[in-house]
């Protein structure tokens, strides 16, 4: 029963994770208005901690509850995917620091301000980031049925 939570949980908080990187995309054009900003600047706390939870839900199914630490270890494929997690996560932090560079124009009750330059290059990386995480779950479908495994 532990086995089927811990896969639950983990599959759950991706589907979170997705999720709230689709409403950043949604809610992140311009013109900006204060109200979208506050929440763009939520979401993306809450994006974060989802991250976080994806990290550790997965990493207790590779301790404790799925096929066991070697496993794992020797397959291609699970390098593959963590690799690709850590890039997505690399990748968000463009957009993590543009909103963090919001938080003394929002204290003020100000629109933040953004060129269209940046505007652009935050976009163009939430698309980067969802097109990426459409990977994950292929990735976890071929290891979770034997391929990729080393020697």
């Amino acid at each position: 029963m532990a086995q089927a939570i811990a896969a639950y949980l983990h599959y759950l908080s991706i589907f979170v994770l997705f999720s709230l990187l689709t409403l950043e995309h949604v809610l992140f054009r311009q013109p900006l208005d204060l109200d979208r900003a506050r929440r763009l600047v939520r979401v993306d706390i809450f994006y974060g901690i989802s991250a976080g939870v994806v990290l550790a839900t997965g990493l207790a199914r590779v301790f404790w509850y799925g096929k066991g630490l070697d496993y794992y270890l020797n397959n291609s494929l699970f390098h593959a995917k963590v690799g690709l997690f850590v890039l997505i996560g690399l990748l968000s932090s463009l957009p993590t620091f543009v909103f963090l560079n919001w938080r003394n124009p929002l204290k003020a009750g100000q629109v933040p301000e953004i060129s269209a330059r940046m505007a652009k290059l935050v976009i163009m990386t939430i698309r980067l980031e969802l097109l990426l995480a459409l990977v994950l779950p292929l990735l976890a479908a071929l290891m979770a049925r034997g391929y990729g495994v080393i020697g």
